[in-house]
């Protein structure tokens, strides 16, 4: 009989096993990836398993706000139920279940449940969706994404045409490697705080931390005027997807079109390694309520189409309590 039980610790090697075979897996729902948050979360992730064989596995966490509800992921973009092919169908249904009776057991009243877009996924793997809404979720965010399909691009703007020759005519050097993470920090958190009156969600060390656990996922690519970095992305790459994680220029940067030799060379050098999409990251704030069209624009002027995250609510059958 399928069943469910709390992610232990001591199932870390096993876990990040799992996920590595798993069809909508990213590294980032790995322990090692996970791990680096520290105690900043109460972690609340489950197993699926039947006869101690795995099933599946749901990454999961406490509200930071609300410890009554459950969140897949708090501290990942996005995290849902991952399996290898076990779970299709009527064993998604009864997984779901399964694990809802486990959080509302321990106390919980709501799941937010974070789908893992299906760019991610090497094999179709939606079957989670059909599962929530039989189980009477509702959609409560959506965040617009902006991807390229690298089989099949879209025309490339002409103003991101022109922009690309404008960096040339400047001389911008584009270089590559961790080693220009610091130098490209000040950058990112100077452009946040000026266009958003925000700071990056990771700390430079995070970052840091994070590039050397996981070294062939986690790339930088940045722009050099007169040997000073003015502009760059760090790219987040899975197994079909390279994701720019952080987008940022200086005025400099700005002032020469940095970004778009940038990113042609990074588009250019996930095609050639065999990935099927390049995705740009979302262009939404406020839960996805507002959109920075001009962000947004910008992108798409790439050759980039939308893909929606999307984000569900779910209320918890049976709760013996509140958590205070």
């Amino acid at each position: 009989m399928m069943g469910a039980r709390f992610f232990d610790s001591a199932d870390a090697a096993r876990w990040d096993d799992f996920c590595r075979a798993a069809h909508g897996a990213t590294f980032l729902h790995t322990r090692a990836f996970l791990s680096y948050h520290g105690a900043r979360f109460t972690d609340r992730s489950v197993v699926i398993e039947r006869q101690g064989e795995w099933l599946g596995v749901l990454p999961a966490a406490t509200h930071p706000a609300d410890a009554s509800i459950v969140v897949s992921h708090p501290g990942a973009t996005y995290g849902g139920m991952l399996h290898t092919g076990r779970l299709r169908g009527a064993n998604m249904l009864d997984a779901l279940d399964a694990a809802c009776a486990l959080w509302a057991s321990a106390g919980h009243a709501r799941l937010q449940y974070k789908a893992v877009p299906h760019i991610y996924q090497a094999a179709p793997a939606q079957e989670d969706l059909y599962a929530l809404f039989r189980a009477g979720a509702v959609r409560y965010r959506a965040d617009l994404s902006s991807c390229i399909d690298l089989q099949h691009r879209l025309p490339l703007g002409e103003r991101r045409k022109r922009g690309h020759r404008k960096a040339q005519r400047a001389g911008v050097q584009v270089v590559q490697g961790r080693a220009y993470l610091a130098a490209l920090w000040p950058v990112l958190a100077d452009n946040l705080m000026r266009n958003h009156g925000a700071v990056p969600v990771h700390t430079l060390a995070e970052i840091g931390l994070l590039a050397d656990r996981f070294p062939e996922h986690i790339q930088v690519v940045a722009a050099l005027l007169d040997g000073a970095v003015e502009a760059g992305i760090v790219l987040f790459l899975g197994q079909g997807v390279t994701h720019a994680q952080y987008i940022a220029s200086s005025q400099a940067g700005y002032a020469v079109n940095a970004l778009d030799l940038v990113f042609e060379t990074a588009i250019a050098q996930a095609a050639a390694s065999g990935k099927r999409y390049f995705d740009f990251g979302i262009s939404t704030e406020n839960g996805g309520l507002v959109l920075n069209d001009g962000l947004a624009q910008f992108k798409n002027e790439f050759g980039a189409g939308g893909v929606v995250h999307e984000f569900y609510e779910l209320h918890l059958k049976g709760a013996e309590h509140a958590i205070e």
